[in-house]
């Protein structure tokens, strides 16, 4: 799937509860989310792994749809390297 498709997707599924919800509190959904990804980073818990990194791409695209974000062309800030020093892999210094 690529990524318009999956925005496209998540705003059929979700765009009119969310945006009812807004921003405050679709961010607010998002950062739990954020959290349960972090707890199973933790634990290394395989398949429940791969459901959190979903459930946080499904909120970090709603976000971006209700607030008038395009993902394919956001995306478009990493597509020749790194935004910094245009390489790949990145060769700026570490902070």
């Amino acid at each position: 799937m690529q990524i318009k498709e999956f925005q496209d997707m998540i705003e059929k599924m979700y765009f009119e509860r969310d945006s009812k919800r807004g921003v405050p509190g679709s961010f607010m959904w998002f950062t739990e989310e954020v959290g349960e990804l972090s707890e199973a980073l933790m634990r290394k818990k395989g398949r429940k792994l791969e459901e959190e990194f979903a459930d946080v791409a499904a909120w970090l695209f709603t976000l971006a749809s209700i607030s008038g974000v395009d993902m394919e062309k956001a995306i478009d800030k990493y597509r020749n390297g790194c935004p910094r020093c245009s390489n790949t892999p990145c060769k700026c210094p570490e902070k």
